[in-house]
């Protein structure tokens, strides 16, 4: 589902989505195609459930125009002693 119809579907909501497609342009990343896995009328309850994400699941508000996530590089070393 593109990101257009799930506003219409679900306005000025926050949504739990997954990322179905996407692309990678410099250090951001569009979504294109997802996936309603729930919709919240708690925010707090919203604010767990993004917390709890991971890999390609996301929280999200309706509000928003475009879903795009910036890209974070992380550099270092773990457990290096």
């Amino acid at each position: 589902m593109k990101w257009e119809e799930v506003r219409k579907i679900y306005p000025n909501k926050f949504v739990k989505i997954q990322v179905l497609d996407s692309i990678v342009e410099g250090n951001k990343r569009y979504i294109k195609d997802v996936a309603v896995i729930q919709a919240y009328e708690d925010n707090q309850e919203a604010t767990k459930e993004l917390v709890r994400s991971k890999d390609d699941i996301l929280v999200y508000h309706t509000g928003n125009e475009k879903i795009e996530i910036e890209i974070k590089q992380i550099f270092g070393f773990r457990g290096v002693m």
